[in-house]
Protein backbone atom coordinates (compact mmCIF):
# COMPACT_ATOMS: atom_id res chain seq x y z
CA UNK A 1 0.00 0.00 0.00
CA UNK A 2 1.48 3.50 -0.73
CA UNK A 3 0.81 6.53 1.54
CA UNK A 4 0.34 10.03 1.87
CA UNK A 5 1.25 12.41 4.96
CA UNK A 6 1.03 15.94 4.14
CA UNK A 7 2.87 17.88 7.29
CA UNK A 8 5.02 14.31 7.77
CA UNK A 9 7.81 16.17 9.25
CA UNK A 10 6.17 17.45 11.78
CA UNK A 11 5.52 16.53 15.27
CA UNK A 12 2.80 14.36 14.77
CA UNK A 13 3.07 13.30 10.76
CA UNK A 14 6.65 12.17 11.78
CA UNK A 15 5.77 9.45 14.02
CA UNK A 16 2.41 8.36 11.87
CA UNK A 17 5.28 8.24 9.11
CA UNK A 18 7.80 5.97 11.39
CA UNK A 19 4.43 3.33 12.01
CA UNK A 20 3.90 3.13 8.36
CA UNK A 21 7.16 2.02 7.67
CA UNK A 22 7.88 -0.16 10.75
CA UNK A 23 4.28 -1.94 9.01
CA UNK A 24 6.04 -1.91 5.19
CA UNK A 25 4.16 0.63 3.66
CA UNK A 26 5.33 3.02 0.96
CA UNK A 27 5.25 6.76 2.23
CA UNK A 28 5.29 9.95 0.06
CA UNK A 29 5.79 12.90 2.86
CA UNK A 30 4.70 16.29 1.45
CA UNK A 31 5.72 19.13 3.85
CA UNK A 32 6.60 22.46 3.59
CA UNK A 33 9.01 22.82 6.54
CA UNK A 34 7.31 26.18 7.79
CA UNK A 35 7.37 23.79 11.44
CA UNK A 36 8.27 20.69 10.53
CA UNK A 37 11.83 19.21 10.47
CA UNK A 38 13.68 17.46 7.70
CA UNK A 39 15.48 15.69 10.90
CA UNK A 40 12.20 13.78 11.95
CA UNK A 41 12.11 11.86 9.00
CA UNK A 42 14.33 8.90 7.53
CA UNK A 43 14.80 10.28 3.94
CA UNK A 44 16.50 7.39 2.77
CA UNK A 45 12.66 5.38 2.93
CA UNK A 46 10.05 7.82 2.28
CA UNK A 47 9.71 9.75 -1.03
CA UNK A 48 9.89 13.36 0.38
CA UNK A 49 8.61 16.71 -1.82
CA UNK A 50 8.69 20.13 -0.22
CA UNK A 51 5.53 21.74 -0.46
CA UNK A 52 2.52 22.65 0.20
CA UNK A 53 0.00 20.05 0.77
CA UNK A 54 -2.76 21.90 -1.68
CA UNK A 55 -0.58 20.84 -4.48
CA UNK A 56 0.60 17.46 -3.30
CA UNK A 57 0.26 14.41 -6.30
CA UNK A 58 -1.89 11.55 -4.98
CA UNK A 59 -1.27 9.31 -8.37
CA UNK A 60 -0.67 6.12 -6.97
CA UNK A 61 -1.43 6.55 -3.63
CA UNK A 62 -3.97 4.20 -1.79
CA UNK A 63 -4.27 6.86 1.58
CA UNK A 64 -4.22 10.19 2.47
CA UNK A 65 -3.36 11.24 5.80
CA UNK A 66 -3.63 15.16 5.76
CA UNK A 67 -2.31 16.66 9.03
CA UNK A 68 -0.51 19.63 7.27
CA UNK A 69 -2.30 22.97 8.78
CA UNK A 70 -1.34 26.11 10.98
CA UNK A 71 -2.40 24.32 13.94
CA UNK A 72 -2.05 27.39 16.21
CA UNK A 73 -4.93 29.25 17.74
CA UNK A 74 -2.65 32.30 18.59
CA UNK A 75 -1.81 32.89 15.41
CA UNK A 76 -5.36 32.03 13.62
CA UNK A 77 -6.10 34.89 15.24
CA UNK A 78 -3.55 37.63 14.37
CA UNK A 79 -3.57 36.29 10.84
CA UNK A 80 -7.33 34.07 9.69
CA UNK A 81 -6.86 34.76 6.26
CA UNK A 82 -3.57 32.79 6.44
CA UNK A 83 -5.38 29.82 8.74
CA UNK A 84 -8.21 29.67 5.64
CA UNK A 85 -5.66 29.12 3.24
CA UNK A 86 -3.68 26.29 4.67
CA UNK A 87 -6.58 25.46 6.35
CA UNK A 88 -10.33 24.49 4.41
CA UNK A 89 -8.16 25.57 1.37
CA UNK A 90 -5.52 23.61 0.91
CA UNK A 91 -7.70 20.40 2.15
CA UNK A 92 -10.58 21.37 -0.52
CA UNK A 93 -8.02 20.91 -3.35
CA UNK A 94 -6.12 18.04 -2.14
CA UNK A 95 -9.16 16.18 -1.43
CA UNK A 96 -10.19 17.00 -4.71
CA UNK A 97 -7.16 15.62 -6.39
CA UNK A 98 -7.51 12.25 -4.03
CA UNK A 99 -11.13 12.29 -5.49
CA UNK A 100 -9.13 12.19 -9.13
CA UNK A 101 -6.61 10.07 -8.30
CA UNK A 102 -8.81 7.18 -6.41
CA UNK A 103 -7.78 6.82 -3.65
CA UNK A 104 -9.46 4.57 -0.88
CA UNK A 105 -9.58 6.24 2.21
CA UNK A 106 -9.01 10.61 2.84
CA UNK A 107 -8.15 11.12 7.27
CA UNK A 108 -8.26 14.27 8.21
CA UNK A 109 -6.04 15.57 10.98
CA UNK A 110 -9.15 17.37 12.84
CA UNK A 111 -9.33 19.19 16.23
CA UNK A 112 -11.01 19.32 19.41
CA UNK A 113 -11.32 23.25 19.15
CA UNK A 114 -14.15 22.57 17.31
CA UNK A 115 -16.16 22.26 20.78
CA UNK A 116 -15.57 25.72 22.00
CA UNK A 117 -16.54 25.88 25.24
CA UNK A 118 -19.25 23.50 24.69
CA UNK A 119 -19.66 21.18 28.04
CA UNK A 120 -20.24 18.30 26.37
CA UNK A 121 -17.74 17.20 23.85
CA UNK A 122 -18.92 14.14 22.08
CA UNK A 123 -19.45 13.96 17.62
CA UNK A 124 -23.05 14.54 18.18
CA UNK A 125 -22.46 17.83 19.58
CA UNK A 126 -22.95 20.88 17.03
CA UNK A 127 -19.52 22.48 16.94
CA UNK A 128 -19.19 26.04 18.41
CA UNK A 129 -15.43 27.09 17.41
CA UNK A 130 -14.36 30.47 19.31
CA UNK A 131 -11.09 30.92 16.64
CA UNK A 132 -9.93 30.89 13.10
CA UNK A 133 -8.31 28.25 13.60
CA UNK A 134 -11.32 26.02 15.22
CA UNK A 135 -13.53 27.57 11.93
CA UNK A 136 -10.88 26.56 9.66
CA UNK A 137 -11.13 22.53 11.06
CA UNK A 138 -14.78 22.44 11.24
CA UNK A 139 -14.70 23.95 7.73
CA UNK A 140 -12.22 20.95 6.61
CA UNK A 141 -14.49 18.32 8.16
CA UNK A 142 -17.31 19.49 6.10
CA UNK A 143 -15.30 19.01 3.22
CA UNK A 144 -14.41 15.49 3.70
CA UNK A 145 -17.97 14.78 4.71
CA UNK A 146 -19.20 16.32 1.19
CA UNK A 147 -16.49 14.25 -0.98
CA UNK A 148 -17.64 10.91 0.81
CA UNK A 149 -21.51 11.75 0.54
CA UNK A 150 -21.20 13.15 -2.96
CA UNK A 151 -17.99 13.07 -4.58
CA UNK A 152 -17.05 9.49 -3.98
CA UNK A 153 -14.15 9.39 -2.10
CA UNK A 154 -14.46 8.13 1.55
CA UNK A 155 -12.90 9.83 4.13
CA UNK A 156 -12.96 10.45 8.20
CA UNK A 157 -11.72 13.25 10.47
CA UNK A 158 -9.82 12.51 13.80
CA UNK A 159 -10.20 15.33 16.16
CA UNK A 160 -7.25 15.60 17.93
CA UNK A 161 -7.23 16.67 21.69
CA UNK A 162 -4.21 17.68 23.56
CA UNK A 163 -1.56 15.99 21.67
CA UNK A 164 2.34 15.45 23.52
CA UNK A 165 5.09 13.56 22.84
CA UNK A 166 8.81 13.45 21.65
CA UNK A 167 9.59 15.97 18.92
CA UNK A 168 7.06 18.93 19.64
CA UNK A 169 9.06 21.64 19.09
CA UNK A 170 9.58 23.55 22.08
CA UNK A 171 11.25 26.99 20.87
CA UNK A 172 8.07 28.52 18.95
CA UNK A 173 5.35 30.65 21.40
CA UNK A 174 2.94 28.31 19.25
CA UNK A 175 3.95 25.42 20.74
CA UNK A 176 1.78 22.44 22.58
CA UNK A 177 1.65 23.59 26.56
CA UNK A 178 3.52 20.31 27.70
CA UNK A 179 6.78 20.42 25.57
CA UNK A 180 6.99 24.42 26.64
CA UNK A 181 6.72 23.79 30.32
CA UNK A 182 9.13 20.96 29.73
CA UNK A 183 11.53 22.28 28.14
CA UNK A 184 11.46 25.15 30.99
CA UNK A 185 11.11 22.83 33.97
CA UNK A 186 14.06 20.96 32.57
CA UNK A 187 16.43 24.07 32.43
CA UNK A 188 14.89 25.30 36.16
CA UNK A 189 12.77 27.80 35.26
CA UNK A 190 9.12 28.39 36.61
CA UNK A 191 6.32 27.62 33.63
CA UNK A 192 4.16 30.15 32.81
CA UNK A 193 0.12 29.77 33.32
CA UNK A 194 -2.19 31.94 30.80
CA UNK A 195 -5.00 32.25 32.95
CA UNK A 196 -6.04 30.89 36.44
CA UNK A 197 -4.43 27.30 35.91
CA UNK A 198 -7.72 25.90 36.21
CA UNK A 199 -8.48 25.58 32.61
CA UNK A 200 -7.88 21.70 31.55
CA UNK A 201 -7.49 19.81 28.57
CA UNK A 202 -7.41 16.30 27.52
CA UNK A 203 -3.61 15.56 26.89
CA UNK A 204 -3.49 12.24 25.00
CA UNK A 205 -0.14 10.73 23.94
CA UNK A 206 1.14 10.50 20.25
CA UNK A 207 1.35 6.67 20.25
CA UNK A 208 -2.73 6.59 20.92
CA UNK A 209 -2.70 9.41 17.94
CA UNK A 210 -0.86 6.92 15.56
CA UNK A 211 -2.91 4.23 16.51
CA UNK A 212 -6.13 5.99 15.65
CA UNK A 213 -4.82 7.00 12.57
CA UNK A 214 -3.77 3.04 11.98
CA UNK A 215 -7.50 1.83 12.68
CA UNK A 216 -8.87 4.75 10.98
CA UNK A 217 -7.02 3.65 7.91
CA UNK A 218 -8.06 -0.15 8.06
CA UNK A 219 -11.57 -0.19 8.69
CA UNK A 220 -13.10 -2.24 6.70
CA UNK A 221 -15.80 -0.61 5.79
CA UNK A 222 -16.50 3.39 4.55
CA UNK A 223 -16.16 5.78 7.39
CA UNK A 224 -18.71 7.88 5.33
CA UNK A 225 -17.01 11.57 6.39
CA UNK A 226 -17.58 10.48 10.16
CA UNK A 227 -15.82 12.65 12.60
CA UNK A 228 -14.03 10.69 15.79
CA UNK A 229 -12.33 12.07 19.02
CA UNK A 230 -9.19 10.73 19.67
CA UNK A 231 -8.16 11.71 23.28
CA UNK A 232 -8.12 9.85 26.35
CA UNK A 233 -11.65 10.48 28.13
CA UNK A 234 -10.39 12.56 31.02
CA UNK A 235 -9.10 15.98 31.77
CA UNK A 236 -6.17 17.64 33.40
CA UNK A 237 -5.68 20.92 34.68
CA UNK A 238 -2.62 23.45 33.93
CA UNK A 239 -2.05 23.25 37.55
CA UNK A 240 -2.19 19.63 38.08
CA UNK A 241 -0.23 19.23 34.97
CA UNK A 242 2.72 21.63 36.76
CA UNK A 243 2.52 19.71 40.00
CA UNK A 244 2.77 15.79 37.78
CA UNK A 245 6.00 17.52 35.86
CA UNK A 246 7.69 18.63 39.01
CA UNK A 247 6.87 15.09 40.99
CA UNK A 248 8.57 13.34 37.64
CA UNK A 249 11.15 15.85 37.04
CA UNK A 250 12.19 15.99 41.18
CA UNK A 251 11.61 19.59 40.76
CA UNK A 252 9.83 22.52 42.94
CA UNK A 253 8.87 25.03 40.06
CA UNK A 254 5.96 26.62 41.13
CA UNK A 255 4.00 28.41 37.85
CA UNK A 256 4.03 32.32 37.21
CA UNK A 257 0.67 33.08 36.01
CA UNK A 258 0.29 35.98 33.19
CA UNK A 259 -2.65 36.90 31.40
CA UNK A 260 -4.92 34.69 29.53
CA UNK A 261 -4.64 33.95 25.86
CA UNK A 262 -8.02 34.90 23.51
CA UNK A 263 -9.83 32.60 21.85
CA UNK A 264 -8.99 29.16 23.78
CA UNK A 265 -11.19 27.03 25.16
CA UNK A 266 -11.89 26.70 28.91
CA UNK A 267 -11.64 22.96 29.26
CA UNK A 268 -11.54 19.82 26.89
CA UNK A 269 -12.10 16.15 27.69
CA UNK A 270 -12.86 13.72 25.21
CA UNK A 271 -15.89 11.26 24.95
CA UNK A 272 -13.87 8.46 22.98
CA UNK A 273 -17.03 6.03 23.44
CA UNK A 274 -17.75 6.39 19.63
CA UNK A 275 -13.82 5.70 18.61
CA UNK A 276 -13.79 2.78 20.32
CA UNK A 277 -16.98 1.36 19.43
CA UNK A 278 -16.36 1.99 15.33
CA UNK A 279 -12.94 2.07 15.41
CA UNK A 280 -11.74 -0.64 18.09
CA UNK A 281 -9.82 2.85 19.60
CA UNK A 282 -8.39 1.97 22.97
CA UNK A 283 -5.91 4.43 24.50
CA UNK A 284 -2.77 3.01 25.46
CA UNK A 285 -0.33 5.29 27.26
CA UNK A 286 -2.32 7.67 29.98
CA UNK A 287 -0.96 11.23 30.83
CA UNK A 288 1.35 9.95 33.63
CA UNK A 289 2.99 7.45 31.85
CA UNK A 290 3.39 9.54 28.31
CA UNK A 291 4.82 12.27 31.04
CA UNK A 292 7.38 9.82 31.89
CA UNK A 293 8.19 8.69 28.44
CA UNK A 294 8.59 11.82 27.18
CA UNK A 295 11.27 13.04 30.31
CA UNK A 296 12.97 10.09 29.42
CA UNK A 297 13.13 11.12 25.58
CA UNK A 298 14.31 14.17 26.36
CA UNK A 299 16.76 13.32 28.77
CA UNK A 300 18.63 10.80 26.50
CA UNK A 301 18.38 13.25 23.56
Amino acid sequence: MNCLVTGGAGFIGSHLVAALLAEGFSVKVVDDLSTGKIDNIPLNKVDFIQGCAAGADCTGIDYVFHLAAIASVQRSVENPIMTQWHGEDATLRLLHTAMKCKVKRFILAASSAAYGDSETQTESVPPRPLSPYAASKVACEGYVRAYASSMGLDGVSLRYFNVFGPRQDPNSQYSGVISIFLKKMMAGVQPSICGTGLQSRDFVYIENVVQANLLAMRHPSPLNGEVFNVGCGYKTNLIQLVETMNKKLGTDLPPVYVPAREGETFTSCADISKAQSTLGYSPKVFFEEGIEKLIHSEANK
